[in-house]
């Protein structure tokens, strides 16, 4: 019922947006404005919740829980482990925004400071590091801790409604339980299909700067066409060879690429941003996080800050759902802390790198990197590569790490949805697999060729405010079954001691 459900539903949203996208485009966005202002407040405090939450869990006795049992013991090495989550969580769009979102703060910062100014700078690194920092791996983790948990420790389908059973009851099988896991189809499906859009504008902005070759419609379908040919091979291979050697390459790749723009670009200067919005971001790590300025009336928290927020929230159960798979033998406290710290880290050194690089060459190179950005967002990286040495190789390199996360995304979006679309099974057949491969690379195209990719942008982030409330109830969910887990291993350790005691009190008398 759920998958015929939600193809049913993306069919009809695509027709939409090839008959009509200037109206699905229209209507979507000002459903979007009217979400992202009346209900930021929430937004912003149901992220800070789930940090809070997370960072519970980890530091308080449910963190000796292991996901499996006491006996489990990890699928994937730490490496694989972290190279997956690296890819499925932030991935293709790492490499959009690195250089691009910092010089974009620097050029329209928030409201107080000016724009174009040393205080510009330092605020548009702290935000950058704010927007991909511990905040949607917090997200990621409520969904992934309450999936991972249900399917490994309490033997039910790795599903939201089997998740939130003890707080829906006997209603998660029937007509709200399929709402809820038509709704996390519907934003994977989407969120996955508007970011393989993203994607493909910024390969084939690559491939005419590299290359030569024209950036049209026949280029873009041609980039989907090849990349869905590898991707669906890749997702036939399964979950340990084709998703984790392609995260392996990623992550092998993308650190190749940020050490050659660290030693080619202004290290020294690079290293001091790190260490210095590191410690800005710590510093403001609260006050940041329910910052809006109702007195002023700007809208860039509401533009940059509560987009973002809204659309990690709609990441949540892809992400959540394979973090969960790739994750069995792992203890809560292991899991919140690799979740949370190794990718967090990562995307600070990317943007410290990258971000760092861009603002130098804006600053004191007097390169127009700014107008760059400002005139074609997607072209900010291959602006960055013409100001340094190698600036073909480097080019060349970021191009072949675009297209591999690529594949990476789509490869796991279409295991996540497999399992969703049939009843949370582990290892989803491989026709399942394929039917939503072609489904989102054939959204994609069509919504690149009609114009609706804005439009299909706006409507994912619409559906982040009833997620958020289904994540709210996780928590609550999560913490009770811990609870009850806590509860019978002190029982049980009871019993235990009580059984020697009485064998020890006989062997005395005897």
């Amino acid at each position: 019922m759920v998958f015929r459900l939600s193809l049913a539903l993306v069919g009809l949203f695509l027709g939409w947006g090839i008959v009509a996208p200037s109206q699905l485009s229209s209507i979507t966005q000002f459903l979007l404005n009217q979400t992202l202002d009346r209900f930021g407040w929430f937004y912003l405090l149901s992220m800070l919740t789930f940090l809070l939450f997370t960072t519970f869990l980890a530091l308080s006795r449910f963190g000796q829980i292991r996901l499996g049992g006491i006996d489990a013991k990890p699928e994937f090495s730490y490496l694989s482990w972290f190279a997956m989550l690296f890819a499925a969580g932030m991935g293709i769009g790492l490499v959009f925004y690195g250089a691009a979102e910092p010089l974009s703060h620097y050029a329209s910062p928030p409201a107080g400071v000016k724009a174009l100014t040393a205080q510009a700078g330092r605020e548009a690194m702290r935000q950058a590091f704010f927007h991909w920092g511990l905040h949607p791996w917090a997200a990621y983790s409520i969904v992934a801790l309450a999936l991972a948990y249900t399917q490994f420790n309490l033997k039910r389908p790795a599903l939201l409604s089997a998740a939130l059973e003890p707080l829906l009851g006997h209603h998660a099988q029937g007509g709200i339980g399929h709402s809820i896991d038509t709704l996390a189809i519907l934003c994977t499906a989407f969120g996955v299909a508007t970011s393989l859009g993203l994607g493909t504008l910024q390969i084939t902005t690559g491939l005419q700067v590299v290359f030569g070759i024209q950036n049209d419609t026949t280029t873009q379908l041609l980039v989907i066409a090849v990349t869905t040919v590898v991707f669906l091979a890749s997702a036939m291979t399964g979950l340990q060879r084709g998703i984790q050697w392609l995260s392996n390459a990623n992550l092998g790749l993308a650190a190749a690429l940020a050490l050659l723009v660290l030693v080619c670009g202004p290290t020294l200067f690079i290293l001091d941003v790190f260490t210095t919005t590191l410690g800005s971001y710590l510093n403001n790590l609260l006050s940041t996080s329910l910052k809006l300025t109702p007195f002023v009336g700007d809208n860039w928290v509401k533009d940059w800050t509560v987009f973002y927020w809204a659309w990690w929230i709609t990441w949540s159960p892809f992400v959540g759902l394979f973090i969960a798979r790739i994750s069995r033998g792992r203890t809560i406290r292991e899991f919140v802390l690799g979740v949370m710290l190794a990718p967090t880290l990562l995307s600070f050194a990317w943007f410290a790198i990258f971000g760092g690089t861009g603002l130098h060459q804006a600053i004191f190179d007097g390169a127009p990197m700014v107008a760059a950005v400002q005139a074609d967002i997607a072209s900010a990286l291959f602006n960055l590569f013409a100001n340094l040495p190698m600036a073909q190789w480097l080019s060349l390199i970021a191009l072949l790490l675009l297209a591999v996360f690529f594949v990476t995304s789509a490869d796991s979006a279409t295991y996540v949805l497999g399992m969703l679309s049939s009843g949370g099974a582990a290892n989803p057949s491989g026709w399942l697999k394929m039917c939503w491969g072609l489904m989102i690379s054939g959204i994609a195209s069509v919504l690149l060729l009609s114009g609706g990719l804005k439009g299909l942008q706006a409507m994912v982030i619409i559906t982040a405010l009833p997620f958020a409330v289904l994540m709210l109830g996780l928590c609550l969910a999560l913490y009770r079954v811990l609870d009850a887990d806590i509860v019978s291993q002190q029982q049980r350790e009871l019993k235990r001691r009580a059984k020697v005691d009485g064998l020890l009190a006989e062997a005395t008398r005897t």
